[in-house]
């Protein structure tokens, strides 16, 4: 299903796809300010990449100083044809993961051996490296993303990368640059989300302080009625959009219960989000069974956290 207001985004991830199943690898960084919808056109690609493979990463502000955290979390999957490489790249990734000791290894031999590997995979069917959240990666493993990116040719590898601001590794990578919904899909995703009757010039007022960011016009408006949102959403326009809906959730999140904050800093810190990692983690941290319904409740968290606390008993 397209998603509200990116049909021609959604058609290029598409096409792109179709064009690496025919052989030839693709390489796209998707940019934009959080809450443009960066994350949902990953996971439409995802969900219209039948017959790939699809592996992942994700930039995590806390591992930044971690050499190749983000490159091993991609290829972590793959790490079964690592006695395929010539020797001095397996020694390289080797050492750069932490399989093996022995000095620093050389950053060309690491791109080298994650090419090989991507492009070995993609041998038995074609391959969709899925890179979140690129502002936050190690300079390491953006180097080596960056190098593989320009090296693929007639590999059936697709690789998007979605990242905020730009970053000098990734310059001059093929760009699909994501702007805020135009005002008739904006208006469409607010009769969405508000329930009843707006009157126009207050949703016509959303939809200008929001500048048509899918992700504010859906979580600034909540709980709000319509009289509160006529008033607007009372923060100076000096503070960025993106500022104002981590404040929206911070007030969220400071009304949950101790162990509901608990669970969701775990969840937080956890690349791949894995419900029964994140609650082995709070078990060990002491949340109680049960701790991940409030967030559910209030769509902090999804449907597949449900019984994680009980299922880690």
């Amino acid at each position: 299903m397209m998603l509200l207001g990116r049909s021609n985004e959604c058609a290029a991830l598409e096409e792109l796809l179709d064009v690496v199943r025919g052989g030839q690898s693709r390489v796209l960084v998707l940019r934009g300010e959080p809450g443009v919808g960066k994350t949902a056109l990953l996971e439409h690609a995802v969900d219209a990449a039948s017959g790939f493979r699809i592996v992942r990463a994700f930039g995590v502000e806390a591992e930044m100083e971690l050499p190749f955290a983000a490159l091993q979390t991609l290829c972590a999957p793959m790490l079964d044809r690592l006695h395929r490489l010539p020797e001095p790249q397996r020694a390289a990734i080797g050492t750069a993961f932490g399989l093996s000791g022995s000095a620093p290894p050389e950053q060309l031999l690491v791109g080298l051996a994650s090419l090989s590997l991507l492009a070995d995979a993609s041998r038995e069917q074609p391959l969709l490296c899925v890179i979140d959240d690129a502002q936050w990666l190690d300079r390491a493993s953006g180097q080596a993303l960056a190098f593989v990116a320009r090296r693929l040719l007639a590999d059936s590898v697709a690789v998007l990368f979605a990242a905020r601001g730009p970053r000098q590794e990734l310059a001059g990578l093929a760009e699909l640059s994501l702007r805020g919904l135009d005002d008739d899909a904006a208006r469409a995703l607010l009769a969405w989300v508000i329930a009843g009757p707006i009157d126009e010039r207050v949703r016509d007022r959303v939809v200008t302080e929001t500048r048509g960011n899918p992700l504010a016009l859906l979580e600034l408006p909540r709980g709000r009625t319509p009289a509160e949102l006529a008033l607007g959403f009372g923060m100076p326009d000096t503070v960025p959009l993106s500022g104002r809906i981590e404040d929206h959730y911070r007030q969220r999140i400071d009304e949950l219960p101790q162990e509901t904050q608990r669970l969701l800093l775990i969840a937080a810190l956890a690349p791949l989000g894995e419900p029964g990692r994140v609650g082995r983690a709070g078990k060990l941290l002491g949340v109680g069974a049960g701790a991940e319904q409030p967030a559910v409740m209030v769509g902090l968290l999804d449907g597949s956290f449900c019984g994680c606390g009980a299922e880690s008993r």
